[in-house]
């Protein structure tokens, strides 16, 4: 008796349709492990922005170097071009990426240094010209050509760091630290620069 023949007797089609049960309740099963499975996993993002050279990563609770070191130059312009005009939409962008430990601080500072702007009409310029990267604490330094100058005295020009460290939560940025000083970095031991006049 061939397979045919046997299927098409009613005991062939009972072991059909028992095969056809079993195999059914075993794709069920597997696609609700499968659900369960996906449902587990961390999304990782992968992006190629125009701004970066290559491929970037940015994952739930981490981003790789390049992202960090791209919000690093981001803020660290947003931070040294100030001017009257410009010095109150520098609180409503920098207030949502700042860290809660370090918000009241910084939002202090700035709300200081503001009505010194805005009195003495001063305008501050900062041009990125080396980043570094401390691997070991995931800090990035951006050092540049810093110049302040204001109608009533001579443009002071100096050279100025900003170290800061940006963390991800939720896929969003968040700075945790934040230092401006004047000079090289501070403590770059393992730090290197990645890019020249950026």
């Amino acid at each position: 008796m061939t397979l045919g023949d046997f299927l098409s007797t009613w005991r062939g089609t009972t072991l059909e349709n028992r095969v056809w049960r079993i195999t059914v309740l075993v794709l069920v099963a597997s696609n609700l492990i499968l659900v369960g499975l996906v449902g587990q996993v961390e999304r990782t993002v992968v992006l190629v922005p125009p701004v970066l050279e290559g491929e970037v990563t940015i994952a739930r609770e981490y981003a790789s170097q390049a992202v960090e070191e791209s919000w690093g130059v981001y803020v660290a312009q947003l931070l040294g071009n100030v001017g009257p005009t410009t010095v109150d939409g520098l609180v409503r962008v920098l207030d949502p990426l700042l860290a809660g430990g370090l918000h009241r601080e910084v939002m202090a500072s700035i709300a200081d240094q503001t009505e010194a702007i805005k009195r003495e009409n001063i305008a501050m310029h900062f041009a990125p010209q080396t980043i570094a990267y401390d691997t070991a604490t995931r800090t990035v330094f951006v050092t540049g050509q810093h110049k302040t100058e204001g109608p009533a005295a001579a443009p002071v020009l100096n050279r100025r760091t900003y170290e800061l460290r940006v963390e991800f939560r939720n896929y969003r940025p968040l700075i945790t630290h934040l230092e401006v000083y004047r000079g090289d970095p501070r403590s770059a031991h393992d730090a290197h620069p990645e890019n020249a006049n950026t």
